[in-house]
């Protein structure tokens, strides 16, 4: 009797899809039998590696926070407005029809998708300005959301054990930064949590840092990252009459259409067309394979950032209550630094993250748990806690 026939069924099947993805995926593609994990786990389960990473990223409570946080527009009372839970929904479709067309690996691409954006805090880039601010003022490193959504899935999550993720999903999470614009991108391959760590050290050390996904399925979600948003902030902006559908530069619309539809059709178009990935069965070495557009494409899709942060993200507007967003984030972390530092009896409504494990409580400072803390908050729960305290509270419209 075979190995696969003497198997329960729910494995047997598993062994057949695991069997079958060098005759289905690129020669370019990770394997799910090459995911990587810091601890060996001994279940056996019937997932392959990389769903099992996007299964315990949609049931992570970080996941379910992204529900109520900001993508663009804070304060709305608009439910058509995109929040982040939409976004890297959003992102993991168009990066899966990519990956799809280019034979990599889907499951690799959804769970770095969904995970992608994870440590955003409350008021989504601004607030991460702020918290950076206060960290940088108290003796840490920059605040940063793509390292903190991996030290919030490896390192806070299931009150202190994480998620025991694989190295290519954490890496794909770190490296995923579609603010950067790059007209093509080839990974740089090196499987292992050394390698993660010395880019989370240095990335660290040096935002300005330039991070390269180590699999093709990291690159297609930091090109994706961008297809997803560019369009849909343009929408957004239109619904709240920030910007006429006539202001987009004709320069963008020729190319890449003038709605949300349109754009991002033309865009993983472009991608699929002009990226070279070896399909299966054909190698043709690592050198010549890459993805990315087309050099007028990827002009015209600059310009239409160049348009988006001009237009949108830096009006008036859209900046309105940053103001007195900010002094909420300074008066919170310093009420909940002097808290701990004080060893205050008084009871909080709030725990700090009390509950996780001894060895986070105990070596972390103050200033680390109230900054994992508050870059966990919702937006609602950010307004609940400084208004509990005596802030000012920007007005919801």
């Amino acid at each position: 009797m075979s190995t696969t026939a003497s198997l329960r069924p729910e494995f047997a099947v598993l062994e057949s899809l695991t069997k079958e993805e060098p005759n289905r995926l690129s020669p370019s593609a990770v394997l799910s039998s090459d995911g990587i994990r810091r601890k060996e786990e001994k279940r056996q389960g019937y997932r392959q590696a990389f769903a099992k990473d996007a299964d315990r990223i949609l049931h992570s409570r970080a996941y379910t926070r992204y529900i109520d946080k900001t993508q663009v527009f804070c304060l709305v009372s608009n439910d058509h407005i995109t929040h982040r839970v939409l976004h890297v929904q959003l992102v993991s479709r168009i990066a899966r029809t990519i990956g799809r067309f280019l034979y990599l690996n889907e499951d690799l691409i959804e769970a770095i998708s969904l995970g992608h954006d994870i440590g955003h805090p409350p008021f989504g880039h601004a607030g991460e300005t702020f918290l950076s601010e206060l960290c940088q003022q108290h003796g840490l490193p920059s605040f940063q959301h793509n390292i903190q959504s991996v030290r919030a899935l490896d390192q806070l999550e299931r009150k202190g054990q994480g998620w025991n993720l694989t190295v290519q999903t954490l890496d794909g999470i770190l490296c995923h930064d579609g603010e950067s614009h790059a007209t093509s991108l080839k990974p740089v391959p090196n499987f292992s949590f050394g390698a993660l760590d010395e880019k989370l050290k240095r990335k660290s050390l040096d935002p300005s840092f330039n991070l390269t996904p180590m699999t093709f399925e990291g690159c297609v979600v930091r090109m994706a990252d961008t297809i997803a948003y560019i369009g849909r902030d343009i929408e957004d902006a239109i619904v709240l009459n920030l910007i006429d559908r006539s202001d987009i530069p004709d320069t963008c619309t020729d190319l890449l259409g003038n709605t949300n539809g349109t754009i991002v059709y033309n865009l993983v178009t472009d991608l699929i067309r002009n990226s070279h990935i070896d399909p299966p069965g054909k190698a043709s070495g690592p050198g010549s394979n890459h993805i990315g557009f087309s050099k007028k494409v990827s002009e015209a899709l600059n310009t239409l950032k160049q348009f988006n942060y001009n237009r949108i993200y830096l009006a008036p507007s859209t900046k309105e209550h940053l103001p007195t967003i900010r002094k909420c984030y300074r008066t919170l972390f310093t009420f909940y630094l002097d808290h701990l530092e004080n060893n205050r009896t008084d009871k909080l409504s709030v725990d700090l993250l009390s509950d996780l494990e001894e060895n986070y409580v105990t070596r972390q400072p103050a200033s680390a748990r109230i900054r994992d803390f508050i870059a966990g908050m919702t937006d609602d729960f950010f307004i609940e806690q400084a208004e509990a305290i005596g802030c000012e509270i920007p007005p919801k419209q």
